[in-house]
């Protein structure tokens, strides 16, 4: 089969496409043909090495030969153990342990995995899994007349977050660069941000609950942007920032009546299917900007990590 592999870490230049074996599932993974794989951000961090905690469990060289975890397609295999799937079943899920989207065929533990909706296509479905966990995690506390912050929100993650808080019925801000102001619009933010040229945590009006795909900046200041009893959680950034939040971000946050922390996100079909649902019936939009083929995956990574995705993009391997 043809998979995208590279073996050091760098640009998009150290990917090239080769033909590997086609791997076999052992007792509790289930083979199958990719159909799409969605593009994370945490694919072009693993590509590149950095932030350090994407160089876990390969220090010096990827753990990994091929990234894609964000996977939908057809069962081909089945090992011993599964019980749940069987092989022409057409399934989406996770597969951030073992990677290996962007290639013909891929192996993923079954606990990974779900039924995909017969009302999205397999490109709809893989925009969902990590990206659908991230968002309804973030925006759980989301309640009516809230005034909610979405830091990133012209990506994947951060679209389908402006749309659940939006259904809570809180006044949604989206920050991202000047390119996606008008897509978050398309969406449902009410207000909307350049970070190039506002600094979010200095606005007139704190927020109850700050959602941040992008921390870099420190306690202090979001401490600033949060309201009495307000919440701040991040998921991405460098890995000072998400220490400072961890530790003095928290001891900040309970002295000041406010709540500081890292979103320790929970991955697995529980923690993404309801996003499936309400995408198939057509409560949540999803927005894929574009599709590439196989042997454009080092473009396609460049697109999302230079922050250029409106959404989700997609690849299809045939």
């Amino acid at each position: 089969m043809k998979a995208v592999v590279y073996d050091r870490y760098g640009g998009p230049e150290v990917l090239r496409v080769e033909d590997v074996p086609t791997p076999a599932p052992t007792a509790d993974q289930v083979l199958i043909k990719v159909a799409a794989t969605s593009v994370n951000l945490s694919d072009w961090e693993c590509l590149r090495g950095s932030p350090a905690y994407a160089r876990i469990g390969g220090l010096r060289s990827p753990a990994r030969r091929t990234l894609g975890s964000d996977v939908a397609g057809v069962v081909t295999d089945v090992g011993g153990g599964v019980t749940r799937f069987r092989v022409g079943d057409e399934v989406y899920g996770d597969n951030l342990a073992l990677k290996g989207g962007f290639a013909e065929y891929a192996v993923v533990p079954e606990s990974a995995l779900a039924l995909k909706p017969s009302g999205l296509s397999f490109a709809a479905a893989s925009t969902i899994p990590q990206a659908g966990a991230i968002a309804l995690q973030g925006t759980r506390w989301a309640t009516a007349g809230d005034r909610v912050l979405i830091n990133g929100a012209g990506g994947g993650s951060g679209s389908f977050a402006i749309q659940l808080a939006k259904q809570a019925g809180a006044y949604v801000t989206g920050v991202d660069n000047g390119g996606k102001l008008d897509f978050m619009r398309s969406v449902g933010a009410d207000d909307v941000l350049d970070y190039r040229k506002d600094d979010f945590t200095r606005t007139a009006q704190p927020y109850d609950l700050v959602l941040d795909l992008v921390a870099h900046r420190s306690v202090y200041a979001y401490r600033r942007a949060l309201a009495r009893r307000g919440r701040y959680r991040c998921v991405g950034g460098s890995v000072r920032t998400l220490l400072r939040v961890l530790t003095a971000g928290s001891l900040l946050g309970v002295v000041s009546g406010r709540s500081i922390g890292v979103l320790a996100v929970k991955q697995g079909p529980g923690h993404f299917t309801r996003l499936g649902d309400l995408c198939a019936n057509g409560s949540v939009a999803i927005h894929v900007d574009r599709t590439f083929a196989l042997d454009q995956v080092p473009a396609a990574l460049a697109y999302v990590g230079e922050g250029l995705a409106l959404g989700k993009v997609v690849v299809l391997p045939t």
